[in-house]
């Protein structure tokens, strides 16, 4: 099963989810209009909002709230890559130009900004306290992990503990809170342990995706990816890969990954790449994602059978066996 056929299952509640998106950017400023539909046109595969509704569906959920839940989900998550965008530097997302190239800075920081206070007027909306608590912890907590990954920058001391915290933080937060709300909404205050278990599916599986990327950065073919190969490195970025090889591979090769860690740029790449691959990097990290995906799939066992509980299952499996 592939991620578009993923979507079928949820394929009404997903185009009513887009429409929602398409409406509640619409504004009376010409530049965030005009941004939000640059935005919405990147191609995103929207895997957040995906399990927001698939939870929420798999836990019995009959209502509507759930298209708001995945569309706050998705700004939330889109105004975190503005921001990173700026952050990085960076040119290219999903194969076109990032918003701060097309627009600069400015605009992509102050329009992460309208998405962020948009998801909270649609919070207010559904005036659950429970999704406000949970969505404005997870937004604090992903603010921390851009944090923690700007002290990783450029430092080859970083260790795997630390690493694995930034991608909690940053990238399986967002994944653990659309899991989480999208519980909340079938269950409510009833199953207490099943709403912490699809918490938890989320958390892992959002882990497992960020190992994949990890390792996609550098196997992957960057038409697909949208991005160039050697990104994380060029900005000085120690994922889990380069940490492996420093802490496996001979004192020389090691030295020439703290040096491009501590410099950025691709000026060895070609050797860095080779290090990697020969002291096991990329397979190291692809096993720590399989864990994650079997810990994932563990979560999922007290949910009663459903469409939606398989392809929960189908997207965990599918999170580690993509190549983009």
């Amino acid at each position: 099963m592939d991620f578009k056929t993923l979507y079928s299952v949820v394929a009404d509640d997903f185009d009513a989810v887009n429409r929602f998106i398409t409406a509640r950017l619409d504004t009376n400023v010409p530049m965030i209009r005009e941004v939000g539909e640059y935005i919405v046109g990147s191609g995103g595969k929207r895997l957040r909002p995906l399990v927001a509704v698939l939870a929420a569906r798999a836990c019995g959920y009959r209502g509507q709230h759930h298209v708001h839940v995945a569309a706050i989900i998705e700004f939330l998550h889109t105004a975190t890559l503005l921001h990173d965008d700026v952050v990085d530097e960076s040119d290219m997302r999903r194969g076109r130009p990032t918003v701060n190239a097309v627009w600069g800075n400015a605009a992509s920081v102050l329009v992460g900004d309208f998405l962020i206070s948009r998801a909270f007027q649609l919070v207010v909306e559904v005036g659950d306290l429970t999704l406000m608590d949970i969505l404005a912890d997870s937004t604090n907590i992903i603010s921390e992990g851009e944090v923690l990954q700007l002290i990783n920058c450029r430092d080859p001391a970083t260790t795997e503990e630390r690493y694995m915290r930034v991608i909690h933080h940053k990238t399986a937060k967002m994944f653990e809170s659309a899991a989480e709300t999208g519980a909340v909404l079938g269950l409510g205050a009833e199953q207490p342990t099943l709403r912490r278990s699809l918490a938890a599916y989320g958390r892992h599986l959002g882990i497992a995706f960020q190992l994949v990327d990890d390792v996609l950065d550098y196997v992957g073919d960057a038409d697909e990816l949208g991005k160039n190969v050697g990104d994380d490195l060029a900005e000085g970025k120690p994922t889990l890969p380069l940490i492996h090889a420093m802490r496996v591979g001979t004192p020389a090769q090691a030295s020439l990954i703290r040096d491009a860690i501590l410099k950025g740029g691709l000026d060895h790449l070609d050797d860095i790449l080779a290090i990697v691959r020969d002291s096991g990097g990329l397979e190291y990290t692809m096993e720590q994602a399989r864990k994650q995906t079997e810990l994932a799939l563990a979560e999922l066992v007290g949910l009663a059978p459903s469409p939606y509980r398989d392809t929960l299952e189908a997207l965990a499996r599918e999170a580690v066996s993509r190549q983009f």
